[in-house]
């Protein structure tokens, strides 16, 4: 099972603290650091302030050599898809080619009030919309041009450029990154997420519901004649793991939950249960993990993780 580190930096953190945890998440032998795409915080005060998930994603592809980089999800209302492509691109050629976009609808009404961005109170449309310009530019031959008249976006003799350094996992003849789409609805995002994405993505589910919504996913692969194989199924998960009680609810406190919830509701919890708890989600169909960390100055919480629970995992 692939783990990845997913932080949430708009809570509070500096360029320097991501940078810090990006390290770690490399020299530890996880497979990805990912961040939210959020510029307000959800609680607290947020001191310093928010940092871009596209600036900061640029930083640490210089200063960083192994880890894929991406974002969990950015919002399609943040940017123009002709600007979102362009940036991708050029990240994922600072990279070496180490990039994934996630990209959903956006939802947090709030900080699209607080910085004067536009709220649409329909956003699926935009969103379907942006994974086809994005991907349409990126797929779009080196000489050619690319055209787009849609309801919310129109662009004309596009060049198309600059193109990732990878190709699309759905048509390696393409240029490409992979695209990541989640939500928890029956048919719509599984449905885009069959057509554009190489990762379907459960963002913090309940256990019991896993098994119906990537079934839900394995319908619309099936509709689309794609195979079930060719799609990753994930689940974005908050991480609280101790080596005994005290330093599980330590942990917990420090991020300000309670230890029976993130028991119930995260990956959370000894390192017996961890472990048990990974385990029950691959054998429902997860294959790919992000670790929700959120006390970023606690990197031996990481530690412990890769010491005593991916050698577990088989």
């Amino acid at each position: 099972m692939d783990l990845r580190i997913f932080t949430e930096p708009q809570q509070g953190a500096t360029y320097d603290d991501l940078l810090a945890v990006a390290k770690a998440t490399e020299d530890l032998g996880f497979d990805a650091f990912f961040r939210s795409d959020h510029y307000l915080t959800m609680g607290g005060d947020g001191l310093p302030g928010p940092t871009d998930a596209w600036t900061t994603l640029a930083g640490l592809a210089r200063e960083t050599s192994r880890i894929r980089l991406g974002t969990l999800v950015s919002s399609a209302t943040f940017r123009h898809p002709g600007i979102l492509a362009i940036q991708v691109a050029q990240v994922d050629q600072m990279s070496g080619g180490r990039v994934e976009l996630g990209l959903g609808t956006g939802w947090f009404a709030q900080e699209h009030a607080a910085y004067g961005i536009p709220f649409p109170e329909k956003r699926f449309g935009i969103l379907e919309e942006q994974l086809a310009v994005v991907t349409g530019l990126w797929g779009t031959p080196v000489g050619e041009t690319f055209d787009h008249a849609g309801a919310h976006y129109t662009l004309t003799d596009s060049p198309a450029l600059p193109k990732p350094v990878q190709q699309s996992p759905l048509d390696p003849s393409k240029a490409g990154v992979p695209v990541i789409v989640g939500g928890s609805g029956p048919r719509r995002t599984p449905a885009l997420a069959a057509r554009y994405a190489a990762e379907f993505n459960l963002a913090f589910p309940a256990f019991d519901e896993v098994e119906a919504k990537l079934a839900n996913v394995d319908r619309a692969l099936e509709e689309a004649g794609r195979a079930k194989e060719s799609l990753v199924r994930s689940a974005a998960l908050v991480l609280c793991v101790g080596s005994d009680e005290a330093q599980i609810a330590r942990r917990a406190q420090a991020i300000g939950r309670e230890v029976d919830e993130l028991r119930e509701h995260g990956i959370a919890g000894t390192v017996d249960e961890v472990v048990d708890r990974l385990g029950r989600l691959r054998e429902q169909g997860v294959s790919r993990v992000y670790l929700q960390v959120l006390d970023l100055q606690d990197l031996d919480h990481l530690d412990l993780v890769a010491r005593e629970v991916v050698p577990r995992l088989g």
